[in-house]
């Protein structure tokens, strides 16, 4: 089965899980291997929690009562095998496991830095998008630079993905991220088109202020001057990080 096959299952295990969770799914992150792989290889006291690999893995979490997240859990995943979009699944038994499974999740950002230069993305696009987007923008980035790895993860539930891209193995990091502009004008035309945005969860930051003026039209540039001119006419505040 191809790998977009198995992201657009992770939309369709994502419809079951709102279906028979109702409001009580509160997380549901994709994640693909190799930042699994990542986080398992440079993580401190970091474990798989499956027996075997698997090219996706998705990490939900549900805020209910102990017996009535487990009912719908169980409830998931059986409509999930039986639809062959799940191969495996464990749930988490305690505290401690929900906080083993966690922590292989938020490495996954440190664990690239061992493996040499990084450029990294928090965009978002329509959920129903995210498959093709990955698909898209792994074939642009590599095609841009052979032996570059794609390791998108994030959350599916709001269309919000950090696309991090690492260096070729055996490649050179300062050559790589000179690189950073080619690699986010793919990207991020990628993400336009799709009717997503450059900016999710962190924000536009310094690192896409430059980037800014492409994607808000004038009179948007112009509000948010006004605004910041009214609220902080000497400056002072923050200067020069977005505006």
């Amino acid at each position: 089965m191809s790998a977009s096959n198995r992201r657009q299952q992770a939309l369709k295990l994502l419809s079951i899980s709102q279906n028979e969770a109702a409001g009580s799914l509160t997380s549901f992150e994709l994640l693909a291997d190799i930042a699994v792989d990542f986080s398992l290889r440079h993580g401190i006291d970091i474990r798989d929690p499956l027996t075997s690999k698997h090219p996706w893995y998705v990490l939900m979490e549900l805020s209910s009562s102990r017996d009535d997240a487990r009912a719908a859990l169980e409830s998931i995943l059986a409509k999930g095998m039986e639809e062959g979009i799940v191969d495996d699944a464990v749930i988490a038994a305690n505290l401690t496991q929900r906080a083993g499974f966690w922590k292989l999740r938020d490495e996954m950002s440190a664990a690239q830095k061992p493996e040499g230069g990084s450029i990294k993305h928090d965009i978002s696009v329509p959920v129903a998008a995210v498959p093709d987007f990955i698909e898209e923008a792994n074939a642009a980035v590599v095609k841009l630079i052979p032996g570059s790895r794609p390791v998108p993860f994030g959350h599916l539930g709001d269309g919000n993905i950090h696309y991090n891209v690492s260096q070729p193995i055996g490649g050179d990091a300062a050559d790589f991220m000179a690189r950073w502009h080619e690699v986010n004008e793919v990207v991020f035309a990628i993400v336009l088109r799709m009717g997503g945005s450059i900016s999710a969860e962190h924000g536009i930051g310094v690192l896409k202020r430059d980037e800014l003026p492409d994607v808000k039209d004038k009179v948007a540039i112009e509000l948010m001057r006004g605004i910041k001119a009214m609220l902080d006419p000497l400056g002072i505040m923050n200067p020069g990080k977005v505006l």
